[in-house]
């Protein structure tokens, strides 16, 4: 296998600054638009990004749940890997990789919990399996066999068979606040377009930096 001859032309189009919104959510929320309408699996999927006490960094895929001015929102179990670190360290960054339309957008901020009425208000909208799920999961732990995370799902079952499934208190939601955030457009012979948004103030700069 020949990694070095692996490679493709980006000739989707490019990206202009006097086409970018002023707001930087404002213009997520346009490209994700996009993306869901062009029908791009996993629109939403994003790596989240961490790092541990030592400085080592880790990272997973995830399902963003939630965007407004205020930032990006994802759930987790928070004995998670990622809520441990994020309780040690709570800088964040987030990637959304659209490599269908040659478009990869990348965010930093600092990550914060949110409320647990808005946790238990999303908790109470997911599939009663997803609900079992979290509950029986110690996410991110050790885990023998899967015979043994599947007895604790129909322990999970049996507990919770009549009436709604209540939010678990080890598991919730995380708003990544965002001070930097960053569009990327590939373009031809490897002349990328990307621009990058940072917070001042009240107030966003926007950076056109050399592909």
């Amino acid at each position: 296998m020949n990694l070095e001859d692996l490679r493709r032309d980006y000739l989707m189009g490019g990206l202009d600054e006097k086409d970018l919104a002023a707001n930087p959510i404002a213009q997520f929320e346009l490209w994700l638009q996009q993306a869901i309408e062009l029908q791009l699996k996993d629109p939403t999927a994003m790596t989240v990004a961490t790092v541990d006490a030592s400085g080592q960094p880790s990272q997973r895929i995830v399902l963003l749940k939630h965007v407004d001015d205020a930032g990006f929102v994802f759930f987790t179990n928070y004995g998670s890997r990622k809520a441990r670190e994020l309780a040690g360290n709570h800088k964040i960054s987030l990637h959304f990789p659209w490599h269908d339309i040659e478009r990869q957008v990348k965010v930093c901020g600092v990550a914060e919990k949110i409320s647990a009425v808005e946790s238990a208000k999303y908790f109470l909208s997911r599939p009663k399996e997803s609900q079992l799920a979290a509950w029986a999961s110690h996410q991110s732990h050790p885990v023998s066999t899967r015979q043994i995370l599947m007895q604790q799902v129909a322990r999970m079952k049996e507990k919770f068979a009549h009436g709604d499934i209540p939010a678990p208190d080890f598991w919730g939601g995380f708003r990544v606040a965002p001070h930097e955030i960053e569009f990327w457009q590939g373009g031809a012979n490897r002349l990328h377009d990307r621009f990058s948004y940072r917070r001042t103030g009240e107030h966003w700069v926007i950076d056109r930096l050399a592909p």
